[in-house]
């Protein structure tokens, strides 16, 4: 048995870029970045940055296109995959998350304060935004 599985709550770093393919298929590639804070030897605050490719297709990368902007908190589930392509003689390596699920950890904007929720768009899946918001410097001791 075999597992492949991305889990990554972070912040896009650029508006998604949206291209139709196959017969109006969406996809919708944008980078998203998670960071790690530590403080060092000499007790000096350190952060990490990571950026990831994320690629969304179909419904959800038309979701995407509707309400995900730079800087935006995301919750992504997905598969890690590994490309290469060749160009002018060099061969060109990089690695994608292909997202399966997405929840958008933002409040809408407009929204009132005392509503921590993202309504979903019709005909996608709900999103539960109200748990991760309000759990999420709460649960310091979650197992990952």
């Amino acid at each position: 048995m075999s597992v492949n599985k991305v889990i990554l709550i972070g912040n896009v770093g650029k508006d998604p870029e949206v291209q139709y393919v196959q017969e109006n298929v969406p996809v919708a590639k944008f980078s998203l970045a998670t960071s790690e804070t530590y403080k060092n030897k000499e007790g000096v605050k350190v952060t990490n940055t990571e950026w990831h490719n994320i690629v969304v297709w179909r419904g959800l990368a038309k979701v995407v296109e509707q309400y995900v902007k730079k800087g935006a908190k995301l919750y992504i589930e997905g598969k890690i995959t590994n490309r290469q392509y060749e160009k002018d003689g060099v061969t060109k390596y990089f690695t994608e998350i292909i997202a399966r699920e997405l929840t958008m950890l933002d409040r809408v904007q407009g929204e009132s304060s005392d509503n921590h929720s993202t309504p979903a768009p019709q005909n996608e899946t709900p999103d539960y935004s109200k748990d991760f918001s309000e759990n999420a410097e709460a649960d310091d001791d979650l197992p990952f």
